[in-house]
């Protein structure tokens, strides 16, 4: 995590006149943040931590005016030192910062946590992106396929090399969790998981790859009942036979003619034996003939 500590930092030295004090927990205002989970355990280890040691790292806060700040990073610090009982908590106020670096700043820090899900690491992940880009979510989820396609040969879009390209390298390798294609085959299917895929995510239940692997089975009941069996400690080896076992079981025999047109394909008339052959040519001219009329 070094390379995003030190982006932090360059973000952090960019705003004007950083100062360091303590405010009041009341004058402090969380970010809004869509689908933010603060987990229980978590948040108590952290709030008991803060009562033996106090809180260590001061959190970065903007001003709003009338006395108000808003917490640009140090939310879960806020939130445990509400559970501990403090009144104020050390911070440093980023007097110049601007909302792109706070937004920039927030995210990073978000993507620094021991305890983020596949799911909330995929969309921080793209809101990086798209902060990055100056476009949106889904901007960048097409900028994304468009790389993945040129990069299999399907396209040539000429995308690969851009300075929009680029830029998604240069974040990724920020990051240093994984490569960009590898995200657009394994972390973007997650986002058209069904509800329940999501939430049992979101919880950190089960793991991502047992949540595609859920994906292929559409009747809502089998789901489920596979999804329970999941969270019970199901291994994917497991679970992956049991989904095809149910997937050949529900799968629907392919018409009958289809199976003739696909035989005859593979037929090698020369490789019968003369009256078996002699037969076979036969009822093909009855069929030409019928099919000729």
């Amino acid at each position: 995590m070094s390379a995003i500590r030190a982006y932090l930092k360059g973000l952090v030295e960019e705003a004007k006149k950083p100062a360091s004090s303590t405010l009041l927990l009341a004058e402090l205002v969380p970010r809004p943040q869509p689908r933010r989970r603060f987990e229980e355990a978590p948040l108590k280890a952290l709030a008991e931590s803060i009562r033996t040691h106090g809180v260590l790292e001061p959190l970065l806060v903007r001003p709003l005016g009338e006395g108000r700040y808003e917490i640009v990073a140090g939310e879960r610090r806020y939130r445990a030192a509400q559970i501990a009982g403090l009144s104020e908590v050390p911070v440093v106020v980023l007097e110049g910062l601007d909302e792109k670096a706070a937004q920039a700043i927030a995210l990073m820090e978000n993507l620094q946590r021991e305890d983020l899900n596949p799911y909330e690491e995929t969309v921080a992940v793209l809101d990086l992106l798209a902060l990055e880009l100056s476009k949106s979510r889904e901007e960048v989820i097409s900028l994304l396929h468009r790389m993945w396609n040129e990069a299999r040969g399907k396209s040539t879009r000429n995308v690969a090399g851009s300075p929009e390209a680029q830029r998604v390298e240069e974040v990724f390798r920020l990051l240093g969790r994984m490569d960009w294609s590898s995200f657009v085959r394994h972390r973007l299917p997650l986002l058209n998981l069904p509800p329940d895929l999501q939430e049992a995510l979101l919880e950190g239940s089960i793991p991502y790859t047992a949540a595609l692997e859920l994906k292929k089975v559409k009747e809502e009941e089998e789901r489920r009942k596979l999804l329970e069996e999941a969270r019970a400690g199901l291994s994917l080896r497991e679970l992956k036979a049991k989904v095809r076992a149910l997937l050949r079981q529900g799968a629907s025999p392919p018409p009958w003619h289809k199976e003739v047109l696909a035989r005859l394909s593979r037929l090698d008339l020369e490789a019968l034996p003369p009256e078996r052959k002699a037969e076979v040519e036969e009822k093909l001219r009855e069929l030409l003939a019928l099919l000729e009329r």
